[in-house]
């Protein structure tokens, strides 16, 4: 991988050709997600968590543990259970030529990201009753019709970054405050290309803001 060091972790890892080919499979990238969200596991539990058996999680962390994404926790592991544990705390992709080199990996990979993002969303919209009255209060799934150039994007971007940065991460095993939980942040920006003209059908507000009851007025969705 790109800038790695075998052992030592890092808080990032951007991807190259061989770690994007490695990833471009969902329940890799599920499973990562897991071992950086929870902190070290075995496959046993992890295979739990995803809905597939102990053979198939122990598979696919060989195969990360080759690219480097994930290494085994000597220090919890014995002779009966194996323990892994993530090398870096989250993933960069944003090489376009990488992109362009290796399409099918790219495809696959994103569509991974996008199905573990949803399958997320649905497990917290279906907890949603469950959750303390002031948690419900700050939940919020919502989207914004924006026009922008690429270059007015990248900006957005960078300032929604720089709100994010100054908020604590989730780093497990790390004490948290009194009345901290873990809160699921997802931004998306994508352009939705027009390759129509725009008639008077099209005048109508392209977004659609879903509140969630006892939401607040108005609080985005945003990025990791």
């Amino acid at each position: 991988m790109t800038g790695m060091d075998r052992g030592a972790e890092r808080d990032a890892v951007v991807l190259d050709a061989k770690g994007l080919r490695a990833l471009a499979h969902p329940v890799r990238v599920q499973l990562v997600g897991l071992l950086r969200k929870h902190g070290p596991s075995t496959a046993t539990r992890l295979a739990e968590r995803l809905g597939v058996n102990s053979g198939t999680a122990s598979y696919h962390l060989r195969q990360l543990d080759a690219a480097g994404f994930v290494e085994e926790d000597a220090e919890r592991g014995n002779a009966r259970e194996r323990w892994w544990r993530s090398v870096h705390r989250s993933t960069r992709f944003d090489d376009i030529d990488l992109a362009e080199q290796e399409p099918e990996a790219t495809l696959t990979y994103l569509h991974s990201v996008a199905a573990a993002y949803t399958l997320r969303a649905q497990r917290a919209v279906n907890e949603y009753h469950t959750l303390p009255r002031a948690w419900r209060a700050v939940a919020d799934m919502s989207d914004w019709a924006l026009r922008l150039t690429p270059a007015e994007s990248r900006s957005l971007y960078e300032e929604l970054a720089e709100v994010i940065g100054r908020y604590r991460r989730d780093s497990p095993g790390t004490p948290a405050p009194d009345g901290a939980e873990r809160v699921m942040l997802v931004t998306q920006l994508f352009p939705e290309l027009d390759t129509a003209p725009e008639g008077p059908e099209d005048t109508a507000p392209a977004g659609l803001a879903e509140r969630i009851p006892d939401g607040p007025d108005a609080a985005p969705a945003g990025p990791e």
